[in-house]
């Protein structure tokens, strides 16, 4: 036996020994490495799953526990003026009074019973019944409505025609001067002299009139529309400071 084989058997005896000391280690047949990965896996969401299933309540749970007073599992809340306020208590009164008839605020609940008349029907238009022969009828009577009838006719007021008031005013009228004319605005029918600022004349008049209708009556009864005294007709068709005759002779069907 050479050196060199001699020393690997004591290394093989070493290595040997060396394993029977080491405890052997249990198979736990579950987790990555000891087993079937997708049987692990499958083991693995079936214990979540139990287990998120174990601590959720059901969708149709409803809650058993009572309102009670403080030391029943209730906090008492101290208010802002002193003193000390059961919550419990306050909050359980309140939910008796709605239940029971009453509710916070002093109103009565909705009965939904039955046995409730309809409910009035609303014209949601917000028209009058009173052409309605179904309508009226169920609210009041002939005689009634003969009643209200004659009621309403006693709080009429007739007013009598009156005559027409006089015209006091006796100057010219310019209605009469319109239709008793034909020719158009701007056609000369009455001699004037020119003379020099004629136009500054012109613009100066009839700007102390607030309208041409006083201009024409005014030119009127100044001698017009034969004269033109104050330079208000400087073309001589008759109208001054532009008044238009037209619109009287159209409402009068000329």
């Amino acid at each position: 036996m050479t050196t060199t084989t001699f020393r690997l058997g004591l290394g093989a005896l070493a290595l040997t020994a060396l394993a029977a000391c080491q405890p052997p280690v249990p198979d736990s047949g579950a987790g990555v490495g000891f087993g079937d990965y997708t049987q692990y896996q499958r083991q693995r969401e079936a214990q979540l799953s139990g287990q998120a299933a174990s601590s959720l309540p059901p969708a149709s749970a409803v809650s058993s526990e009572t309102l009670e007073p403080t030391g029943a599992g209730t906090t008492a809340v101290t208010p802002l003026n002193g003193g000390t306020v059961d919550a419990g208590s306050e909050i359980a009164a309140e939910t008796r009074a709605v239940l029971g008839g009453a509710g916070a605020g002093g109103t009565a609940p909705l009965d939904a019973s039955p046995s409730n008349p309809p409910p009035v029907a609303v014209n949601s238009a917000g028209l009058s019944a009173e052409n309605d022969f179904s309508a009226v009828g169920e609210q009041r009577s002939i005689a009634d409505d003969k009643a209200l009838i004659a009621q309403n006719r006693a709080a009429y007021t007739q007013v009598q025609p009156e005559a027409l008031p006089t015209r006091t005013d006796t100057g010219p009228n310019i209605v009469a001067y319109a239709l008793q004319t034909s020719h158009a605005p701007g056609q000369s029918q009455y001699r004037r002299t020119s003379l020099p600022g004629a136009e500054g004349r012109y613009q100066r008049a009839c700007a102390a009139y607030p309208s041409p209708d006083l201009a024409q009556t005014e030119f009127l009864k100044a001698g017009g529309p034969e004269r033109d005294r104050k330079g208000v007709d400087p073309d001589g068709d008759g109208f001054a400071c532009s008044w238009d005759p037209r619109p009287f002779r159209k409402a009068a069907g000329g």
